[in-house]
């Protein structure tokens, strides 16, 4: 299973096929470069109903180039990443090449997490059982909207982290945190599994005020997928910024 360090943690995410196939694992290689603990590896769908503009374009031009999920395998696994990967994708693909050959398959690249935005818990039990089998992390998405009858039920199948929304609507990069942030951090301060709080980051400052909120680790996505048209050059230095406030917000 998914496992996060004790220090905070970074999770920057980027579009596999976005702006080409082959930049993927040149992209996961910045990352790590800039000091990422893990890595969330999107697997484009044509309906990303999570996904703000940026995301949303990225994915239009990611399937254009031909992205698949045999294809998507494919790029991650010759990455050879030596840090966790998370696929974040929707459930209509999963389904499509069969839940149980899907898990299998992230299993045999990295992958150790996936989170499915369109999966309501109540409906997870096929993955989840899945996941369980091949000892990869089910990951789960709290937003500020979710009752605490159902935040029980997400926090019994969860495992790996807790994916924190900041705010209501899509992802997207901002100028500043939502106060509802630090509402939904503590709605789940009282369950033991580390929490991720994502949506929205793109500063240092952000990501130092996530952490001293009390979460253990920050997502940053749009942001990244903003600078992937200009090559992978200004990916290291990004993370390595983010990954800095991340500290900070626990020094």
């Amino acid at each position: 299973m998914l496992e996060l360090p004790d220090e905070p943690a970074l999770i920057p995410y980027f579009v596999a096929g976005y702006p080409s196939v082959e930049s993927v694992p040149d992209a996961i290689e910045a990352f790590e470069a800039g000091g990422a603990d893990v890595i969330e590896v999107g697997l484009p769908f044509s309906e990303p109903i999570a996904d703000g503009p940026t995301i949303q374009n990225a994915i239009v031009d990611a399937l254009g180039n031909g992205m698949t999920p045999s294809r998507y395998f494919e790029v991650v696994g010759e990455a050879d990443a030596d840090v966790p990967l998370v696929c974040m994708t929707y459930y209509n693909l999963i389904m499509q090449r069969g839940v149980e050959e899907f898990v299998r398959d992230c299993k045999s690249v990295g992958i150790e997490g996936i989170i499915v935005p369109d999966l309501p818990v109540e409906e997870s039990g096929m993955l989840y059982e899945a996941c369980s089998e091949n000892d990869v992390s089910l990951i789960f998405i709290v937003a500020p909207t979710t009752t605490d009858e159902r935040l029980e039920r997400i926090m019994e199948r969860v495992s790996g982290f807790v994916y924190v929304q900041a705010r209501l609507g899509t992802t997207g990069a901002r100028e500043d945190l939502d106060d509802a942030t630090y509402d939904v951090l503590q709605q789940v301060e009282g369950y033991d599994v580390p929490k991720a709080v994502g949506f929205g980051v793109s500063k240092r400052e952000h990501a130092r005020d996530i952490i001293e909120g009390g979460a253990d680790a920050v997502v940053a996505g749009s942001v990244f997928v903003d600078m992937m048209d200009e090559g992978v050059e200004g990916i290291e230095e990004k993370t390595r910024e983010l990954k800095q406030g991340a500290l900070e917000g626990r020094g």
